[in-house]
């Protein structure tokens, strides 16, 4: 093994095609090019050790010289974790890598990301550590890529090691993708979880067990949406069925927000490697799109670090309100999202399709005991495909629920028999009294508020035990320019509202703007 020091005096910054980047003194495994063939099955490794220092770029490189021949590349690293005064971050650092194609952002040589999650990983051309792209080992500079999440004041000390293994490489497996489709009910309303993490970024369950937790939530449809990777797409494929739809995505996790990349072609890669301040977001949102995903904006209001969403609206197609069990940041974000329709129909824009952004809710689960489905969107498609149920959430055709225990119809109906439903519109004139009606079951002890630009404008009395019920209420188009309801828990804390129970994206009241 060789032993290089490391120090950050050996340095280099520079702007890559990822904003700008330390680029660190490399390690070559090439000098012995030329010398005799090595062995099947030897190794050689270099270890790296140095420290990073407070005010880190977001992404510090590593180049590794790698020469033809390599069979295995493989990685650990370990770094101090000093302690630190309250109220103070210590230290987190990230870990991926690209190969010889190169850093350039859009990801032609992305190669696997495990955040903090994993201290090691390796690549072979069979097989590869989940949340790594398997494949050969080309000869060429790779680049590690590391991810000061937070650096404590003193620095963060880190120790890297690279083996490689000669040798012929392994026969590459071909990916095996989930259908695009399953078998459905017809126009139905289908219950889905869009928003989860498997151990192929930094979840702790496979793939099966998702899917088994998906199924014993009475699930129709989950999204995967690992941490900056695409790595697991070939890994679902068992996981689907004629009852459960398992379409494929990533969650970008950039250090101002985290967006889902909904239902995105199988093997589309997103990267990550920008702030809002970059001015990129767009041309990302754009390519999730273009491999026929949904842009939606995850857990706006977190209060993790980097979680918090910071590119604005205007590309998304939905957003995230509800994330995980009830917090107050969900309250946030629904008061926020409430904020944006009202802006919206009092300014023009939310009579039209594609003008509002619709809610959805997903549970971000990771590891027990996180339950897959709470919450879960449940949408109104014409049949459970990818792009029936996305068609769904783009519409605002759904509401959201804690469990498959809740079950909503909600309806407007006003004139001469004209009715619409969730997401929909009503057209009638501005005087003509309109009934809005909510049936539920399956939420004893809650209360359903009917919520309008105005505000809260209806609260029912407490369902009975067996959780079933009706409310009904009147108004106008003129008094409500959309309605949409809540039905909620019992508050613990007055005048605080209680815990969601389940909640409906609007139907919209009045004539086409």
């Amino acid at each position: 093994m060789c032993e290089d020091a490391h120090p950050i005096a050996r340095r280099a910054l520079f702007v890559t095609g990822a904003a700008t980047a330390l680029t660190l003194g490399g390690v070559s495994f090439a000098a012995a090019a030329g010398q005799k063939q090595r062995a099947q099955g030897a190794q050689e490794s270099h270890t790296l050790r140095g420290t990073l220092p407070t005010g880190s770029p977001d992404f510090v490189y590593v180049p590794v010289e790698v020469p033809s021949g390599v069979r295995e590349f493989r990685v650990a690293y370990a770094y101090g974790r000093p302690s630190v005064p309250a109220g103070t971050p210590g230290n987190a650092l990230d870990i991926g890598v690209f190969d010889e194609r190169g850093t350039e952002l859009g990801g032609k040589g992305f190669r696997g990301w495990s955040g903090g999650a994993r201290s090691e990983f390796f690549i072979r051309s069979d097989e590869a550590t989940p949340g790594y792209v398997a494949g050969p080992v080309r000869k060429g500079t790779w680049h590690l890529a590391l991810g000061p999440y937070t650096v404590a004041p003193e620095g963060l000390p880190y120790e890297i090691t690279v083996t490689l293994t000669y040798g012929e490489p392994g026969a590459a497996a071909a990916p095996s993708y989930p259908s695009s489709r399953a078998k459905g009910r017809g126009r139905a309303w289908y219950r889905g979880d869009c928003h989860l993490h498997s151990w192929y970024s930094d979840g702790r369950r496979t793939p099966a067990e998702i899917g088994a937790l998906a199924r014993a939530a009475g699930l129709d449809y989950i999204n995967t949406s690992e941490h900056n990777t695409h790595a697991g797409h070939g890994a679902w494929a068992d996981v689907a069925g004629d009852d459960l739809l398992v379409m494929l995505g990533e969650e970008i996790t950039t250090r101002n927000g985290h967006v889902l990349a909904l239902g995105t072609d199988p093997g589309t890669f997103v990267d990550w490697r920008y702030r809002a301040r970059d001015n990129r977001f767009g041309r990302f949102a754009r390519r999730i799109r273009q491999a026929g995903g949904l842009v939606v904006p995850a857990h706006p209001h977190a209060t993790c670090i980097g979680c918090g969403w910071k590119f604005g609206f205007g590309e998304a197609d939905a957003v995230e309100v509800w994330n995980g069990p009830y917090t107050p940041d969900d309250e946030v974000a629904l008061a926020e999202w409430d904020a944006m329709l009202v802006a919206g129909v009092r300014g023009g824009a939310g009579t039209g399709a594609g003008a509002w952004l619709p809610a959805m809710g997903n549970s971000d689960a990771h590891r027990d005991p996180d339950a897959v489905g709470l919450p879960q969107t449940v949408v109104l498609a014409d049949d459970l495909t990818r792009e029936a149920i996305q068609e769904g959430i783009r519409a605002g055709r759904s509401y959201v629920a804690e469990s498959s225990r809740i079950s909503l119809s909600f309806t407007a109906t006003g004139g001469k028999g004209a009715h619409a439903g969730i997401g929909e519109r009503l057209n009638v004139d501005a005087d003509t009294t309109v009934t809005v009606r909510l049936e539920i079951t399956g939420a004893p002890g809650c209360t359903v508020r009917f919520v309008t630009d105005q505000g809260v404008l209806f609260t029912s009395a407490a369902l009975p035990e067996s959780g079933a019920g009706v409310a009904q209420w009147r108004t106008t188009a003129a008094y409500a320019a959309y309605v949409r309801a809540e039905v909620r828990h019992e508050a613990t804390a007055v005048p605080l509202p209680g815990a969601l129970a389940a909640f409906t994206n609007p139907v919209f009241l009045g004539g086409q703007g």
